[in-house]
């Protein structure tokens, strides 16, 4: 206890030390060279008329940890709403099957006993039908679990997985195809080095819940490396993903984009330590369902020539994947897709609802910072394409149908249909925003505003597609430190600077609201 007391106190002392004189921080690299560029295509070896695009669920959760459905209930929904391949992922409970009772009863009974999750666990069986009338059964094929729905549909189980850290403070980390787990108190370093030496995938969890950046009310803010919470949890970060090659990145785009709208900062400051070493870091969206409305908020689409676990274990490790989402949270990336509409479009309905959303969301700002509303507040505002019950609302929704790279003339072309726009983005700025119809990006355009990658956004009707970045060079690139000098992992103890920083955060709203 001793011990504990001791680190904690050096803890303490390390947050206003450093905040007082943080190290030199990695600032955006830029290019200045006028040579011709290199693109490495995370698609590059992918057949684009072999693949198919299997929607992807990669975080869910049922009544066995804290979720309201039964497993039932969930595989319905998931059926329901189109998926092809769905990862159940409860808390501390390694998912081995849909058909029998599938429990940590540790984490079962403790659930229970906090309130956080109730009712019987209700499987699948080898057959059966769903409420709604539709019959299903399940058989294993080469390994894998298939869920057959009136012999049309077919669903395939993710072997394995499971959400890391079950009893940590929010460390959490998905991980599948691997039979791993750690049920003592465990850090984001116990987890990952876990899952990468027994030979699985993970990937780190919602990072603005456990950085707090989700209690943000700006973008400017969100970390931001001057800040000692933000310039700490980068470096962790980026220490981990370039430690652990098995560790493919971060969710940036999860359940309703509230607690995740400022993710896709991080993922670019990560990028832009990495790409000029010539390394990647891969983004997932998901839905992390807890309740049935929330299954199809995120998903994954998987590009796969065969639906295997092999096959998307490979796609996820290379990065031939995209991340899509029905819901954004961000005010400044609604306000950006807002004014391209109408640039391209006219005023039309999809712009008035982007912009009224946004608007509301600007609102909501103003009243917490002008103490109309508590300084703790979350922005808690999200554009969505679903209705109460979690349905997609929209006619269509956007697919990207192949990328091409042209390496001579320095080119990417994003093919899509039921898109409208396509954005940029390099060195966490947008850099173009392009119709769908032209969304051919060349890198010449753009020279002195191009870091070392480039990645693309795909925006339509029924919500948003994410690439993986592509990395670029023109010969000018510098390595810079992915992690920096002076950083030191607080393990256990790092969710303290997180919530200290919010607690200050909602400090200076307060005073500022008293004076």
């Amino acid at each position: 206890m001793k011990k504990s007391l001791k680190a904690l106190s050096l803890l303490l002392c390390a947050l206003f030390i450093f905040s007082a004189v943080l190290p030199a921080v990695n600032g955006a690299y830029i290019k200045e060279a006028g040579g011709k560029y290199t693109i490495i295509n995370p698609y590059e070896n992918v057949d684009w008329d072999a693949v198919k695009d299997y929607k992807t669920a990669l975080h869910t959760h049922t009544n066995a940890s804290d979720g309201d459905p039964t497993l039932k209930e969930s595989i319905q929904r998931h059926v329901e709403t189109g998926f092809d391949i769905v990862a159940t992922t409860d808390h501390g409970t390694v998912n081995y099957s849909w058909a029998d009772v599938n429990e940590n009863k540790l984490i079962y009974n403790v659930m229970k006993l906090v309130g956080r999750t109730e009712g019987d666990l209700v499987y699948l069986g080898n057959e059966g039908s769903f409420d709604d009338g539709t019959n299903y059964v399940l058989t294993t094929e080469n390994g894998d679990d298939y869920l057959y729905v009136d012999d049309h549909q077919r669903v395939m189980r993710v072997p394995y997985g499971i959400e890391n850290n079950a009893v940590s403070v929010n460390a959490h980390v998905n991980s599948w195809f691997v039979d791993y787990h750690d049920n003592s108190i465990t850090t984001y370093v116990d987890a990952i080095k876990g899952v990468n030496n027994a030979g699985g995938v993970c990937v780190i969890n919602h990072p603005g819940e456990y950085t707090k950046a989700r209690y943000e009310l700006h973008s400017a803010d969100a970390y931001n490396p001057s800040s000692f919470n933000y310039w700490y949890h980068i470096n962790k970060f980026a220490d981990l993903l370039n430690k652990y090659d098995r560790c493919i990145g971060i969710d940036i785009n999860s359940k309703g984009d509230d607690r995740t709208r400022f993710d896709r900062i991080l993922w670019d400051e990560l990028l832009m330590r990495f790409t000029p070493n010539g390394k990647n870091v891969f983004a997932i969206c998901s839905s992390d369902a807890h309740q049935l409305n929330k299954i199809d908020t995120g998903f994954v689409i998987a590009l796969l020539p065969e639906q295997t676990s092999k096959a998307l274990s490979s796609c996820l490790l290379n990065g031939e994947f995209f991340g899509g989402s029905h819901c954004i949270g961000n005010y400044e990336e609604l306000v950006q897709i807002a004014t391209s509409l109408k640039e391209f479009y006219g005023e039309t309905d999809l712009y008035k609802a982007v912009s009224e959303k946004a608007e509301e969301m600007a609102e909501r700002v103003r009243q917490i910072e002008a103490g109309e509303l508590d300084p703790d507040s979350s922005v808690g505002v999200t554009y969505k394409v679903l209705d109460d019950d979690g349905f997609c609302t929209a006619a269509t929704q956007p697919e990207i149908t192949s990328i091409s790279v042209d390496k001579e003339n320095g080119e990417i072309t994003v093919n899509s249909e039921n898109a409208l726009i396509v954005r940029w983005i390099s060195n966490g700025e947008l850099i173009a925003t392009t119709t769908s119809e032209n969304a051919t990006f060349t890198l010449a355009d753009y020279q002195g505003k191009l870091g070392s990658y480039v990645r693309a956004e795909v925006f339509g009707e029924g919500g948003v597609l994410y690439t993986q970045p592509f990395m670029i060079s023109d010969g000018s690139d510098v390595a810079v430190p992915i992690v920096d000098g002076g950083f030191v992992d607080f393990g256990v103890f790092d969710f303290l600077i997180g919530v200290f920083n919010n607690w200050f955060e909602i400090l200076g709203r307060f005073f500022n609201n008293l004076f």
